[in-house]
């Protein structure tokens, strides 16, 4: 028991020392770490007082440069105003230098009108004077002095007016020249003039007999079936074959070359040759459509439209084959275009299907350029390509490629030898254009020349002078070109002359 008191006064002890001892460490510690603050405390009351006493100087500092940069500033506003000061002494002086010299020139102006009115005045009294001693008046005398001074100079006024014309139709006709001479060497080839085939030739006149069959039933059923006529005369070893449509005609002269090579002519066979000539000029068709758009390296043209585009080949004008002008219209067009900056395409597509109405007027009324318009449009086609149907046919195109496509036309169809005319067309062309030049007064005799490509128009001088004269064979050209249709172009000539004959006796 004695052992355990012991034990605990002992624990008790050393608790006490224990708690002695923390309390002594504790203090010291305390000690130490007021100490170590009151030392930093002082050295921020250091750090801070040195800040202080450097802010304090820089603001001394700025204070110093801020009052020397505003002398400055006082310093140099003090010059300007300074310098406005005088140049507005020296504005005020031009002012009024200004002023005075405006006084001046109005004083100056009134004085010039003044004298103006005082001359106007003489003037108006001179004039007076002058009516009164000449006894005409100031219009008179003037009309009269015009009238003298065109006597006087009116065959050297002409003879500039003529000189000015000469220079432009030359310069014209150079820049022509040049354009169009490579492009026709480029076509340059020989020309056959053609006509639609109507005859057929006859190995023996026997055969117009079975062509016409017992009671004509052979010939009957023949017209029947092509919508031709067979004109069965006396001429020997030929039959003629007669229709508006040149397609009948070619279908049956196939026809008749087959029942010819086959012998056997009854309105059985007759039907089959009708059948299989009509296949035969279908597939030939389209195959001359086809041959001319590779022949130009044209693509994308609907199988119809090509199909009457082949139709040409059998079409003719003036005996020139319709296809054949196309292909070159086409092909002139494009060439020109080149040279002269349009759009080739266009030319050349608006060239091929300039006359694509020819192939079907004989079907369709209506003249051929609004037909070719009306099948172009159908068909597809851009309206600038459309156009050229109708706009090779006007006298000024709306667009430049169809001006190109009325030249190359006219190119094409004014060839020597390019077309021909029978003799009854012939002569009556020539007649309509010396009836037409002849229709002016004061011509004394007219003459068409060289096939029709020249008109020489005699005037009489006593009634038509130079000047006149110029202006006839304007008129003349103008109203050949309205009321008469040619191929190529037809060149004026008005011819003045005056003879004086006098007898020695």
């Amino acid at each position: 028991m004695l052992a355990i008191v012991y034990i605990l006064l002992g624990a008790a002890v050393g608790a006490v020392a224990g708690y002695l001892i923390r309390q002594s460490i504790a203090a010291k510690r305390t000690a130490s770490a007021e100490a170590t603050a009151e030392k930093i405390v002082q050295e921020a009351k250091n750090k801070e007082q040195q800040l202080l006493l450097e802010a304090k100087e820089r603001s001394i500092k700025i204070l110093d440069d801020a009052k020397r940069e505003e002398q400055s500033r006082r310093v140099e506003i003090s010059e300007l105003q300074k310098k406005m000061e005088k140049r507005e002494s020296l504005f005020d002086q031009k002012i009024l230098e200004l002023q005075n010299e405006q006084a001046k020139i109005v004083e100056k102006e009134k004085q010039i009108d003044a004298t103006k009115a005082r001359l106007d005045g003489m003037a108006a009294e001179e004039i007076k004077k002058l009516e009164a001693v000449a006894k005409l008046s100031t219009e008179e005398a003037v009309n009269r002095l015009m009238a003298q001074v065109q006597e006087r100079y009116h065959e050297d006024l002409m003879g500039r007016v003529r000189k000015i014309e000469q220079e432009e139709t030359d310069v014209v006709e150079e820049k022509v020249r040049e354009i169009l001479t490579p492009v026709i060497q480029r076509m340059g080839g020989s020309v056959v003039a053609e006509t639609t085939t109507t005859n057929v030739t006859l190995p023996s006149d026997d055969l117009k007999g079975r062509i016409i069959g017992r009671e004509g039933r052979n010939i009957k059923v023949l017209e029947y079936l092509t919508g031709c006529e067979i004109v069965v005369d006396d001429t020997p070893g030929m039959i003629t074959v007669s229709g508006f449509s040149p397609i009948r005609r070619q279908i049956t002269k196939r026809t008749l070359d087959k029942l010819l090579k086959d012998g056997r002519i009854q309105p059985a066979r007759i039907e089959e040759a009708v059948e299989e000539s009509k296949k035969e000029l279908a597939l030939d068709i389209k195959k001359a459509g086809e041959d001319a758009l590779f022949q130009l390296g044209i693509t994308g043209i609907d199988p119809k439209l090509v199909q009457i585009l082949g139709r040409l080949k059998y079409r003719t004008s003036y005996g020139q084959n319709a296809l054949a002008h196309s292909i070159e219209v086409a092909q002139i067009s494009a060439m020109l275009a080149q040279e002269l900056g349009a759009d080739v395409s266009i030319a050349k597509k608006g060239g091929l299907f300039h006359d694509i109405g020819k192939a079907v007027d004989h079907d369709v009324q209506g003249g051929h350029p609004e037909i070719g318009y009306n099948i172009m449009k159908k068909f597809g086609l851009p309206e600038e390509i459309a156009y050229m149907s109708i706009g090779h046919h006007e006298d000024k195109p709306k667009t430049f490629e169809a001006v190109i496509a009325k030249v190359a036309d006219a190119i094409s169809g004014a060839r020597p030898g390019a077309r021909k005319d029978s003799v009854e067309q012939y002569i009556q062309r020539l007649e309509d254009l010396e009836k037409t030049a002849a229709s002016f007064p004061g011509i004394e005799k007219v003459y068409a020349i060289q096939a029709g490509r020249e008109v020489r128009v005699f005037v009489r001088p006593q009634e038509i002078d130079d000047f006149a004269a110029v202006r006839m064979a304007q008129d003349v050209a103008r109203k050949i070109e309205a009321d008469l249709q040619y191929p190529g172009e037809i060149k004026v000539t008005i011819i003045r002359e005056t003879r004086v004959i006098e007898y020695a006796k």
